[in-house]
């Protein structure tokens, strides 16, 4: 292919990229009604809205447009990612828009309805045991076929234009425009590649906004005790039970600096907001908004107790639907998390004194 033929080739790719991010509407902004804490307006930005259905879209978008525009993807080359589910489900559905080949490295206990939709874009799943050799295979799998390792975990927070360009940052400030509390008091969002939250901090920085950054983490992850101890080479032998986020190591997107407080969240207590958020509204979401929800609620208690106004805003990361067999199948969820009617109970008590 010539060099005007591979310039050519990378224009049109861009442009279908742009041309389906015009045809796709802003997600909503959903208040909660939440009597017990009257004062403290909370919100939950609904990213399972995407055409993929989760947060992941957005960034898929941004890494595609990075590697292309970067000389990284050219017409016909295989794109490789590390991704438990929704990642690899937003790049299989851009890789089969530009006509592109695509593998998803994931762990085998990975939901079966993420990896029916991977491979419903025309993706391939290549299986690892363990999410910790999940790196290892992708940059492998990159040699062997002459393919592009896209490196979410590496590339998030750089791919991502955290000044503004219609960013998740931007998106969450413009819609809070006409509320009570316009300027929320904290953003929480839970650590999966740290892109996100970078963006959210820096973004909030460059605005000059009071709004506090407060990240959520669960158990078997590194991102909370690297943020308290400021070691980045921390690492864990398991990885997490709240698929899409959590991570066994620090990785580069992960950026400590712009979070202004971290929380760790028990996974049980993840799917004792999950529950609740269905009881109290109807909708169904996956874990880590859970992770989230349990952050947000616990902050509201504490600015009731300390009789403080505002706003609160959370991110709902994907549908429930993935996680028909996992997270809302009783049986499984009863054998995982056997301390979830603790939660449970906890969760009602909070919210009640």
């Amino acid at each position: 292919m010539t060099d005007s033929s591979a310039r050519s080739w990378v224009a049109w790719a861009v442009q279908q990229i742009q041309a389906d991010t015009q045809r796709s509407a802003d997600t909503h902004l959903i208040k909660l009604n939440v009597p017990e804490l009257a004062g403290i307006d909370l919100y939950l930005k609904d990213e399972s809205t995407h055409p993929t259905g989760s947060l992941k879209h957005r960034l898929a978008r941004s890494l595609f447009l990075y590697a292309l525009c970067n000389g990284h993807i050219k017409e016909g080359t295989t794109v490789i990612e590390a991704s438990s589910g929704s990642t690899a489900v937003s790049e299989a559905y851009f890789a089969r828009m530009l006509g592109l080949p695509f593998i998803a490295v994931m762990p085998r206990k990975t939901a079966q309805s993420k990896i029916a939709q991977v491979e419903f874009y025309g993706g391939r799943c290549h299986f690892v045991d363990c999410p910790t050799q999940m790196h290892a295979e992708s940059v492998a799998l990159a040699k062997h076929t002459h393919g592009y390792f896209m490196d979410q975990f590496r590339f998030a927070e750089r791919a991502t234009d955290w000044r503004g360009n219609n960013n998740i940052a931007e998106s969450i400030f413009r819609q809070m425009q006409n509320e009570p509390h316009a300027i929320p008091s904290a953003i929480v969002m839970s650590a999966g590649t740290g892109g996100t939250s970078a963006t959210l901090g820096r973004y909030i920085r460059y605005k000059g906004f009071a709004t506090q950054l407060h990240v959520v983490d669960p158990d078997n992850s590194v991102f909370f005790d690297a943020w308290r101890s400021k070691d980045r080479s921390l690492t864990l032998a398991c990885g997490s039970k709240i698929e899409g986020i959590g991570r066994p190591q620090v990785e580069a997107s992960f950026m400590p600096e712009v979070i202004d407080q971290m929380h760790k969240v028990p996974d049980a207590a993840s799917i004792a907001a999950l529950r609740w958020l269905e009881q109290q509204t109807g909708i169904r979401a996956g874990a880590s908004t859970g992770t989230n929800l349990w952050g947000m609620l616990t902050l509201a208690i504490k600015m009731r107790a300390a009789r403080q106004q505002g706003s609160l805003v959370t991110l709902i990361c994907d549908g429930g639907q993935r996680y028909m067999d996992t997270y809302h199948n009783p049986a499984w969820v009863a054998e995982q998390f056997p301390q979830l009617g603790d939660y449970q109970a906890r969760l009602n008590s909070m919210l009640l004194k």
